[in-house]
């Protein structure tokens, strides 16, 4: 018998430096260990926050890692998790209440593809395999996403190879779902007939394959702010409608009355086109396609003000205090791996508001810990979960300089 003392960050619980999934603290446990992991627990005694998962999936699929935790416990869990990720770092600050998005309201995911002798598997890997799980009752994604999973199938059996997996990323919009497919066989004639056929059959609001358009009916679009966005074909957006309203919310709250904006790693424009009612904006992001979208979507909505882009890669040439130093606030929202040299710029300048965003808990509170070093107070943290039942944590918070009070 064994005690489980904790999860990782990966949400397996840990006991004598085991990892054990689909556990919780303090559960009494027994099972095989296998390569410093008990991958079958028997539980023995369980904990009060167990309950039973929701999702007649939740055994094969590995979409998920919490579902047998109740709500609150995962709520208060990933809170933890960026209480200790800043603690880890010598920091606290106060962490409003977690703002958790619904069940079955994931617009985006990435489902995996293999074509079989007879039909096609489409679904989540199983955990810790490439074993695919097929998913038709999903508690996460949004209805319309499963809706397409027979195009997504009929797509497999014609374009897949019996060797390989294809990644089918869905994105539901007003007009319907995307589907952007890569791993598929390369496009031969026979394909480019048959696969906007397909997409046209179940009513597909836009079709690429490897990045090429093979079929759109009308641009799919996404309200921002007051502006309608079409973003390319797999582009990154936020996972929920309600998760990006809270980091936006959270945003237009933290740069306050600014008057001039800098938004980094400024994708399609989820925090410039809304910060665009009362600011002017600057957006960077690497990837021009995006910006291309911005900028329509900001050229098309009415009343907002003045909005530029600026493609420049962010890791390599970060913006430095010169460029930095007309702005009142700068919104900063980089990949998991956080954004050190762009951080020391934006000391470097002093610019008076940060308002951060971030999907990884520790490079934040690495980054917040060099603000706080050079000066800056880390006035709040919200804490957002739209990644439900997961190990996912994201966060926006507000930073400002000690000279501003």
């Amino acid at each position: 018998m064994m005690i489980i003392e904790r999860l990782t960050l990966r949400a397996e619980g840990v006991v004598d430096g085991i990892t054990v999934p689909r556990t919780l603290p303090g559960e009494e446990i027994d099972g095989a260990i296998n390569a410093g992991r008990i991958p079958q627990p028997k539980i023995l005694t369980p904990s009060v926050h167990r309950v039973s998962a929701p999702c007649r999936h939740y055994k094969a699929c590995g979409g998920c890692a919490l579902l047998h935790a109740s709500d609150g416990f995962v709520a208060d869990w990933k809170q933890d998790v960026v209480r200790q990720a800043l603690s880890a770092q010598g920091l606290e600050a106060p962490l409003r209440p977690i703002l958790t998005s619904p069940p079955n309201s994931r617009r985006r995911a990435t489902l995996a593809g293999r074509r079989l002798k007879s039909g096609a598997l489409v679904g989540f890997h199983a955990r810790a395999s490439d074993t695919v799980t097929a998913i038709p009752a999903c508690q996460v994604l949004d209805p319309a996403l499963l809706a397409v999973i027979p195009a997504l199938e009929d797509m497999v059996i014609e374009g897949g190879s019996r060797n390989g997996e294809m990644k089918l990323t869905i994105t539901a919009f007003t007009q319907g779902v995307e589907v952007s497919v890569t791993g598929g066989k390369p496009l031969d004639t026979a394909l480019r007939m048959a696969l906007p056929q397909i997409a046209g059959r179940h009513g597909l609001a836009r079709l690429a394959w490897d990045g090429e358009v093979l079929l759109q009916q009308e641009p799919p679009t996404l309200r921002m702010g007051r502006a309608l966005v079409s973003p390319p074909a797999g582009a990154f957006l936020q996972a929920t409608p309600q998760g990006e309203a809270a980091l936006q919310a959270a945003v237009k709250e933290a740069v306050g009355d600014a008057r001039h904006v800098v938004d980094l790693f400024a994708g399609c424009g989820t925090f410039s086109l809304p910060l665009a009612e009362t600011a002017e904006v600057l957006a960077v992001e690497g990837l021009g396609a995006m910006l291309d979208s911005l900028d329509l979507g900001w050229r098309m909505a009415p009343g907002l003000k003045r909005v530029t882009t600026e493609i420049r890669d962010l890791f390599r040439r970060p913006l430095l205090p010169d460029e930095l130093a007309k702005f009142d606030a700068v919104v900063i929202d980089p990949p998991r791996a956080g954004a050190e040299a762009q951080i020391a710029e934006i000391i470097r300048a002093k610019v008076p508001v940060i308002a951060a965003v971030s999907c990884n808990p520790v490079t934040f509170a690495r980054d917040a810990r060099a603000l706080v070093q050079a000066g800056y107070r880390l006035d709040w943290v919200q804490v957002v979960d739209q990644f439900r039942w997961s190990a996912h944590v994201e966060l926006a918070a507000r930073f400002t300089h000690a000279h501003i009070g």
